[in-house]
């Protein structure tokens, strides 16, 4: 007895004798630690809550070598002199000669000038006052994203020094990080997204600070998309799998739609999960929100990838061999 088999019948045999031949080849894909334990990158990020390292009570600022200050003397007579404090810490100045105020904070400087001025017999009962010009104590310092020296006046706040230095950008995150002198560990706060909530992080900022703005997040897509690349994440609202897709030109005719891989590093652990896209555009499945750094990989199909560049011929040839075979 001989079986016949319609067309379409051999069409699927061809493509399954096809799909098994490439599952041969198939490897497995690593899922597991990414990075060795001392690699010391891509670790969590930990906001500052401590209260009295957020909103410390008053900061009075020492003065250092660099700075330039300007002496003045409340009074009878013209005394005011400005002057730079030199490498090792101390000022040449009139009727006193030299005065070291390395590390003085600038209320113990005046009370050390007016003793110096009062002990030679120059003023009796001196009023003297300091005003700090300029120097690395001075103002407060952005680098990253954005970059200024902001003079700092009595007190200043992060957004109005942010605000200062031209507001944020769009590329910059919302994640800021503070270096202060004499703190241990960096101040990081989130200014998040919500005007109302911002206020939380609005923390003080001192002569001395360096503000670090770093680069916003970003999504890599690459495999079977019109355009491969990194895709920023902006601050204002979640960046979904079908908007990486949209902004990525949409997937290639020869994607594996049902193999869609999410890769994502937190620490040292790499996780992978798979993902149906196509379910997804059809609002059969949830539509995952991507994080920093996630890598989206859409792998080619080896069936649909053969199609593309042999076009027809290739889908005759395949069907011929069936046939052939099933002779």
């Amino acid at each position: 007895m001989r079986f016949t088999k319609t067309p379409t019948r051999l069409l699927q045999s061809a493509l399954a004798v096809l799909a098994f031949a490439c599952a041969l080849t198939t490897s497995a894909q690593f899922n597991g630690p990414a990075l060795p334990p001392n690699a010391g990158v891509n670790r969590p990020t930990t906001l500052t809550t401590d209260p009295s390292i957020l909103f410390p009570p008053g900061r009075d600022v020492q003065l250092g070598s660099g700075d330039v200050i300007t002496v003045k003397v409340l009074g009878p007579g013209d005394y005011i002199d400005t002057v730079r404090v030199d490498v090792d810490g101390k000022v040449q100045l009139p009727l006193i000669g030299v005065v070291s105020v390395q590390g003085l904070s600038v209320a113990q400087a005046e009370n050390l000038i007016a003793k110096r001025l009062s002990d030679a017999g120059m003023f009796r009962n001196p009023q003297v006052t300091i005003a700090l010009v300029e120097g690395p104590r001075a103002a407060a310092t952005l680098i990253g994203e954005m970059h200024g020296v902001i003079p700092i006046v009595g007190q200043r706040r992060l957004l109005d020094v942010l605000a200062a230095a031209g507001g944020l950008p769009t590329t910059a995150s919302h994640i800021i990080t503070i270096q202060r002198p004499g703190l241990d560990t960096p101040i990081v706060v989130d200014l998040g997204t919500d005007p109302s909530h911002s206020t939380l992080a609005n923390v003080p900022v001192f002569g001395g600070d360096t503000i670090i703005v770093s680069r916003v997040g970003v999504v890599y897509v690459i495999g079977a998309f019109k355009n491969q690349g990194a895709i920023p994440i902006m601050q204002n609202s979640p960046l979904t799998l079908l908007q990486v897709a949209a902004l990525s030109g949409g997937p290639n005719f020869e994607g594996d739609y049902s193999d869609l891989r999410i890769i994502r590093t937190t620490g040292e652990q790499r996780t992978l999960v798979r993902v149906d896209i196509k379910k997804v555009m059809y609002g059969k499945a949830p539509d995952p929100v991507l994080q920093a750094d996630d890598v989206v990989f859409l792998p080619s199909s080896t069936i649909k990838g053969a199609l593309k560049s042999g076009g027809v011929g290739t889908l005759l040839g395949i069907v011929s061999i069936a046939i052939s075979v099933l002779k």
